[in-house]
């Protein structure tokens, strides 16, 4: 293990930072309209480059981008999307649990029986989310009594699903249609053993009591009263078991805390032994407190080795296909790193400031486009780039590397990695 030094580093993730040519923007990038004094500031002092998070052209998820920026490979050690999830929103996980990520969601039920989706995440902004999770927490499953059924909300339209009990698969197909279909989905199994179609009966069943409990809600009456979008489903995806993967401390030996809003990335950083740390304001919505994440990064530092802080609103708003308001949110991002950046002692801490993959704002999806990369530190040697952008960065000093790359540069600029040969 490599000697301990006095030196720092941040991983900083503004989620969804890279984007694509815009028409109305004259053809540049929200990240390149945007005014962003301080990211440029460090760009001209340290080295840049593009990322692939996974491999050119291919488009990664939050949860196998964010494994892969903090040196997994998501091939190796990727199991759902769910256990993140739950972890993110503070529930312990046995082994043999199948969790679930879910989007409270508005759907009509046809004639036939199916559920015909209205909108998948029920307007987005759902402050009655705490209150529907606590109406289906602990339900249960009709036919599956001693199935345990877990529920919490998380943030906006987002909750977490858990089931406990033996005799459980994570090889079963989501509920959730992901924009592709116009009905909610019938759940299968991925396999051929029993435990996995036994675990899609739960599912459909289970979706079925979660649509007959939320839409007798009084809470649901109520948004209907109010002209808003019922909340009277819950869309499930990303089934999976508890991974085994090695925590930072047993790689690199560092101490490590986590600030962030969003549950998926507070349970991805809780998986590989994170401190994940309370921060007030801390929404992972348009409305985070950017000041208050930088002054707890700044705090955690203090006492750990390695701090990751997460940035949401960038992806938020090139999902909602709204260009400007991306702009507005990397210009929010821009303050929270300068705000971070007076608060540390830049002579002994390293940097490194991109995204967890490109969000389209034309399309509102992720692609595989390279995100731009930025580097900076006492012991990196600078380049030649003046901005932060995609097309800038793609003339830096670090040229096109992998998202499984980043964590290694950070550790060997604090002299934290561990040698490979005699």
């Amino acid at each position: 293990m490599p000697t301990h030094t006095s030196e720092k580093a941040i991983l900083i993730i503004s989620d969804g930072v890279g984007d694509r040519p815009i028409a109305a923007l004259q053809g540049k990038t929200p990240l390149e309209a945007a005014k962003k004094p301080a990211l440029n500031k460090l760009a001209k002092k340290g080295a840049t480059g593009l990322l692939h998070i996974l491999s050119p052209g291919i488009p990664p998820g939050s949860d196998t981008g964010h494994l892969s920026l903090f040196g997994y490979d998501p091939r190796d050690c990727y199991t759902g999307r769910g256990p993140f999830e739950a972890l993110g929103a503070g529930l312990d996980l046995e082994p043999t649990d199948v969790a679930f990520r879910g989007n409270f969601a508005t759907v009509n039920k046809a004639k036939d029986e199916t559920f015909g989706v209205i909108d998948r995440r029920a307007g987005r902004n759902l402050p009655e989310g705490k209150q529907l999770a606590n109406l289906i927490n602990g339900l249960k499953v009709p036919n599956y009594p001693k199935i345990k059924v877990i529920v919490g909300h998380t943030v906006e339209h987002r909750c977490v699903v858990v089931l406990s009990g033996d005799g459980l698969s994570s090889a079963i197909s989501d509920t959730d249609p992901h924009g592709h279909a116009d009905s909610v989905l019938t759940s299968m199994p991925l396999d051929d053993t029993p435990e996995a179609k036994t675990t899609a009966q739960i599912v459909n069943e289970l979706t079925r009591e979660i649509s007959r409990i939320l839409t007798q809600s009084p809470v649901n009456a109520k948004r209907k009263k109010a002209g808003l979008l019922e909340a009277n489903t819950v869309l499930l995806r990303g089934a999976g078991v508890l991974p085994e993967i090695p925590s930072l401390k047993e790689i690199y030996g560092i101490s490590t805390a986590c600030v962030a809003g969003g549950a998926l990335y507070k349970g991805v950083a809780r998986a590989v032994g994170m401190e994940v740390l309370t921060v007030p304001g801390a929404t992972g919505s348009y409305d985070t407190n950017v000041e208050a994440k930088a002054k707890a990064t700044a705090n955690a530092l203090k006492t750990h080795d390695f701090v990751f802080l997460h940035f949401k609103p960038t992806d938020s708003a090139a999902h909602d296909k709204d260009p400007q308001k991306k702009i507005a949110m990397i210009e929010k991002f821009d303050h929270m790193v300068d705000t971070l950046t007076g608060l540390i002692d830049m002579n002994h801490t390293h940097i490194a400031i991109t995204g967890d993959h490109t969000t389209a704002s034309t399309t509102g999806k992720h692609t595989g486009d390279p995100l731009p990369l930025l580097v900076v530190g006492p012991t990196i040697r600078d380049d030649e780039v003046s901005e932060f952008s995609e097309r800038a960065c793609a003339k830096g000093a670090l040229g096109h590397i992998l998202g499984m790359a980043v964590m290694p540069l950070l550790m060997n600029a604090i002299d934290r990695s561990p040698m490979y040969g005699a």
